[in-house]
């Protein structure tokens, strides 16, 4: 194949891909693979990533996406890599990775207990000066590498998140981006730079942390031994990529004051963008770095919208499974059919999966469905259905509300981008009841696309990510609100925040169990 190419790599929770673009932002090839990560059976709640294993996963899936694409890889001009946030990687000083987790690494409750301990205002101090609480951070991860692993802890020489570890594996350089890094919490926000401060407050070393490069800086050419062992040409730069929720508003345009996004996945993420910082004094929402250079974006996020649909499919849709075997029509697709004729509000069937955001103070009801009939002409499969879909955009009206009041702006436009917006009734719903025009682009799984971006403004293909996204960023559809809707949701949210209240006093009195609750958190 003819052309010049651009390579990403986009490792997630679950699988990783290899995917190659052309300049115009088209997919050419994609290669995935799925990964596991396992526990250590001696720590509950620890998630490791197996560096070994996994740097294999991924030579291999670059080597295949070159064979299948029979590009010349001397055409293939850049490559950046974008990951799941959270997820760490600890070095000694001769580059050997010597400890990694997953981003569902949960190991850490003794070690965010004992911040707590140390002081009521730590957390609320470190959040104004980095955005972030103990929650998802890695301050409580390396401080449990520290009582438990003593030996590790005193040979760290750096620490990085895992697309920079996929950046350092491909160029045999360490160093680290502002939009991942930050979500360390060791990051000062408003500099994008690391804050040893932050390391001293909470007992940690204060020179474990690596050269700092924007997003879309060239870091290197791949080595010869990773040329050797994948068949991309030595001469091939590898720029800095970013986080995946960062990347995917770069993959949709969205860089600009005001501009914002939401992410429908397995989390689903709200993404306010802005080129100046107002932290928040009540900590209830994180405020990470953007790719783009001097910009930033409140983040609130909804837990497991994504899982619960795909729960729901594994456990209650054996017919429509039979039916897809049979036909190719999937499950999702027949489902949603049935959906469509469930009256919005699902004749007042409301579930309780995912609360809105509370940073400092996370945690989630256990999951219901409450305030049905026995009635099978009304409540059945596809009403549940259709209430989880309801569930997901009430959650994100909360998470938008609490940014609202911190930035006092409200968008007049969200982008919708993820596995979810390929759903034009998840799509419909969503815009109904956040009363708000919801616009969906064509490549939907944006989070490559914003490390293809990357690559492209390192190799100069692109002027800068301005230039890029006016060049390869297409939408396909906007959605308006039904305003009869609209009224219908604006009534059943309010039951839904009063009903969510008292099912998680319902779990903080140990009568049901939480869904999900943060570390060190009771």
């Amino acid at each position: 194949m003819k052309g010049k190419f651009l390579m990403a790599i986009d490792a997630g929770t679950g699988s990783v891909r290899v995917i190659i673009f052309d300049t115009t932002g088209q997919e050419v090839c994609v290669s995935q693979a799925e990964w596991t990560h396992h526990e250590d059976k001696r720590y509950p709640g620890s998630m490791d990533f197996d560096i070994n294993r996994n740097i294999s996963i991924i030579t291999d899936l670059i080597k295949e996406t070159i064979d299948k694409s029979k590009i010349d890889p001397r055409d293939i001009l850049a490559i950046s890599t974008t990951s799941m946030r959270e997820a760490i990687v600890l070095y000694d000083d001769k580059g050997k990775e010597i400890w990694a987790c997953a981003n569902v690494d949960s190991r850490s409750n003794d070690e965010v207990a004992n911040l707590y301990s140390q002081s009521d205002s730590l957390e609320s101090e470190i959040y104004k000066l980095s955005g972030q609480t103990f929650s998802l951070g890695a301050i409580p991860r390396i401080l449990w590498v520290k009582n438990n692993l003593p030996d590790t802890y005193e040979k760290i020489k750096y620490v990085t998140m895992l697309n920079d570890w996929i950046t350092y594996r491909l160029t045999d350089i360490i160093s680290v981006e502002p939009s991942n890094g930050c979500t360390t919490g060791l990051f000062d926000l408003k500099s994008r730079l690391w804050d040893p401060s932050i390391a001293q407050k909470v007992n940690l070393r204060n020179d474990i942390f690596p050269i700092v490069y924007e997003s879309g800086t060239v870091i290197g050419n791949v080595t010869n031994e990773m040329a050797t062992l994948t068949g991309l040409n030595p001469q091939t730069i590898v720029v800095a990529g970013g986080g995946d929720a960062q990347l995917g508003c770069i993959g949709v345009g969205v860089i600009k004051e005001g501009d914002a996004a939401i992410f429908g996945g397995s989390f689903w993420q709200y993404e306010y963008t802005t080129n100046h910082v107002e932290i928040d004094d009540e900590c209830r929402v994180r405020i990470n770095c953007h790719a783009a250079p001097n910009t930033w974006q409140y983040e609130a996020i909804a837990f497991f919208p994504g899982l619960v649909m795909r729960w729901f499919r594994d456990s209650f849709c054996e017919l429509e499974k039979d039916i897809q075997d049979k036909t190719g029509e999937s499950i999702y697709i027949q489902m949603e059919k049935r959906a469509q004729n469930v009256p919005a509000g699902s004749f007042g069937l409301l579930c309780t999966f995912s609360d809105q955001m509370n940073y400092k103070t996370w945690k989630h009801a256990a999951p219901g469905f409450i305030n049905f009939k026995l009635d099978s002409h009304k409540y059945n499969k596809a009403s549940f259905y259709r209430s989880i879909m309801e569930n997901a955009a009430f959650v994100t009206k909360g998470n938008i509300e609490l940014v609202n009041a911190i930035t006092n702006t409200s968008p007049e436009l969200i982008i919708f981008a993820g596995g979810a917006s390929k759903s034009e009734l998840w799509c419909q719903i969503v815009s109904d009841v956040l009363n708000t025009p919801i616009k969906v682009p064509v490549v939907k799984e944006s989070t490559a696309l914003g490390a293809a971006i990357c690559a492209g403004v390192g190799a100069k293909i692109y002027e800068d990510f301005n230039d890029a996204i006016a060049k390869v960023i297409h939408f396909e559809r906007t959605y308006l609100p039904n305003q009869e809707n609209r009224e219908v949701y604006d009534e059943l949210y309010s039951k839904w925040k009063g009903i969510y209240k008292h099912q998680l006093e319902l779990a903080d009195s140990g009568l049901t169990e939480h869904m999900w609750i943060a570390p060190g958190i009771k």
